[in-house]
């Protein structure tokens, strides 16, 4: 089997909701040459419009937006698009855990949290 044959790992499509630029690119960095492909969006508003053209494997989302708050956000996604794993990101308030969760977030991150972090919590709930 020559090289060029070996099929390449599936990419997986990961959605960044945060309004915080420099977040984004951090998440962003974090992300490069994990075989994911990564949009991003600002609002609520504009992930309803992604979500309803293309629905990713994993979304990242912020807690605090200027629109609403993403724990309330979880349960949109979770209703509309049951397949779409959901990795909440908040340094906002601690006991947003608790509220993402019982709404449907598959896992909660605390800011800060490492690059290790990040990718073992979306590995896991790819898993």
């Amino acid at each position: 089997m020559s090289p060029t044959s070996v099929p390449k790992p599936k990419l997986r499509k990961v959605l960044i909701i945060e309004d915080e630029a420099d977040m984004c690119l951090l998440l962003n960095i974090l992300l490069d040459g994990k075989e994911m492909e990564v949009d991003h969006v600002k609002s609520l508003a504009k992930a309803q419009e992604y979500l309803s053209e293309t629905p990713p494997d994993v979304v990242l989302l912020d807690n605090k937006l200027p629109d609403g708050f993403g724990v309330d956000f979880v349960q949109f996604i979770k209703k509309n698009y049951p397949l779409v794993k959901v990795v909440m990101i908040s340094g906002f308030d601690p006991s947003a855990s608790d509220v993402a969760l019982e709404n449907g977030a598959d896992k909660f991150l605390t800011k800060p949290f490492t690059r290790d972090q990040l990718l073992q919590s979306i590995r896991g709930v790819l898993n």
